[in-house]
């Protein structure tokens, strides 16, 4: 039979019209006596509630709780803490400092949202806290390497101290070393344009900060011979000048410098600093040849500091990386060097005919005063210098000053390392104009590879 079974098999309620549209059975109205459903009759089949073995039951299972389930019951909520308001007002500074319980935090901060006299207070006490602790850099101070240094060589002086002169090359090369250590090794292949004056025009010369590095190692070289060490190049140049050994090392090495040139700067560098450490302050007079000209020791290693930074900032620039200028206590005696030097290099523009002609330039007597420029370096390390104008015999004096360059100590140094041109270097200029170019590109030609 297709009735109740096949209705409830599909769990649909049977249709109370059949197809005629006449009612159905219904409950309220008796069976016929003698039917199939009268007491006579067979009794009605009972609804079917088989299903198919994968099919879901119709009504799901009770969920199993979490005693049946074998696992810890979780921790009961703490309860809210209920303080008193003058408890409350008393937690605001701890409040304020972050130094509140969780719980005592919550209720803190529940109580402020309704009483504004706390409120108030709670954002003062906020305000006070940012006061007292001002956000700070992650970045370490620069100079407290310097600082660190200096306080620990104040408790516990150097057996065999360092001499002043040398420190500025010894700050410089750890600096520098301290860049080379950063950098990858993809990175030592970058190309660095080198740049200085020739004359009264910029040159350069493209390499790599692997061979940036070689060209420090082989002029510092000329410092290693001047005290008895190894020479670093292999075979000798054939002029003994910064360029020519340069130039030397470039071309007898059997591979491009990469990083391995590292190692024996660092050494080299390191031994120039204990040698003259172990020679005494006296060994500064000490000539060192750079073919061209000499320098006493003292002075030749404040150049050598001052290449240093130079060329490092010249890799910084090419690898991406932030480098700081030195030290004010340092920049100054590189200015001071530079300075000491411009009345040499003006005599030697004026022997290349290089000198702007003028009237007014006159040779004095050596010892005697002539015309003087006032050279004023602002910014750290600054200070004035006046500079001899006819002759680097005749003695600076202020009652013959005829003109007045200010440069920032920075941008004289820049000037002086041949990276700015004279004619763009941000320079305030009062007096003679001939004697101001003359003076700026002196300082340009104190460049060299």
């Amino acid at each position: 039979m297709r009735g109740i079974e096949a209705h409830d098999s599909y769990g649909e309620q049977p249709d109370p019209e059949d197809h005629n549209g006449r009612a159905g059975p219904h409950k309220d109205t008796p069976p016929p006596e003698n039917g199939p459903g009268g007491p006579s009759g067979p009794e009605p089949p009972e609804p079917s509630t088989s299903r198919a073995p994968d099919e879901p039951p119709r009504i799901p299972m009770p969920r199993s709780s979490v005693e049946d389930t074998g696992l810890p019951l979780p921790e009961p909520a703490p309860a809210p803490l209920f303080l008193e308001h003058r408890v409350l007002k008393a937690l605001l500074g701890a409040w304020a400092l972050a130094a509140c319980s969780p719980e005592e935090a919550a209720a803190v901060e529940d109580h402020l949202g309704t009483c504004g006299a706390c409120a108030d207070e709670a954002l003062r006490l906020r305000d006070a806290v940012g006061l007292l602790h001002p956000p700070e850099s992650l970045d370490l101070d620069p100079t407290l390497r310097t600082r660190v240094l200096e306080s620990c060589l104040d408790r516990r002086p150097p057996r065999i101290p360092v001499p002043e002169w040398a420190t500025p090359y010894d700050a410089e090369t750890a600096r520098l070393d301290a860049l080379l250590q950063d950098i990858g090794d993809a990175e030592w292949h970058a190309p660095v344009r080198l740049r200085w004056f020739e004359g009264d025009e910029q040159t350069s010369r493209r390499t790599t900060v692997a061979g940036v590095i070689a060209h420090l190692l082989t002029v510092d070289g000329l410092v290693a011979l001047t005290l008895g060490l190894d020479d670093p190049l292999e075979a000798p140049a054939e002029t003994p000048t910064p360029a020519a050994r340069t130039e030397a090392f470039w071309t007898t090495s059997h591979f491009p410098p990469t990083r391995s040139v590292r190692a024996p700067w660092r050494e080299q560098a390191h031994n120039l600093v204990r040698t003259v450490a172990f020679a005494g302050g006296g060994s500064g007079r000490l000539p060192v040849s750079y073919g061209a000209f000499e320098l006493p020791l003292r002075d030749s290693m404040l150049d050598r500091a001052f290449e240093t930074w130079v060329h490092a900032g010249d890799i910084a620039e090419a690898v991406d990386y932030p480098y700081e200028p030195p030290s004010p206590r340092h920049l100054h005696a590189m200015i001071d060097l530079g300075a000491r030097m411009l009345p040499t290099a003006l005599a030697a523009r004026r022997q290349a005919g290089l000198a702007a002609p003028g009237q007014t330039r006159h040779l004095v007597p050596a010892g005697t005063p002539g015309r003087s420029l006032r050279l004023e370096i602002e910014g750290v390390g600054g200070g004035e210098w006046l500079i001899p104008l006819d002759s680097p015999a005749a003695l600076p004096s202020p009652d013959h000053e005829v003109a007045h360059i200010a440069l920032d100590g920075v941008e004289f140094c820049q000037l002086a390392a041949g990276h700015v041109p004279p004619e763009e270097a941000a320079a305030g200029q009062l007096g003679d104009r001939e004697a101001i170019r003359d003076v700026l590109f002196a300082a340009a030609s104190l460049s060299r590879m």
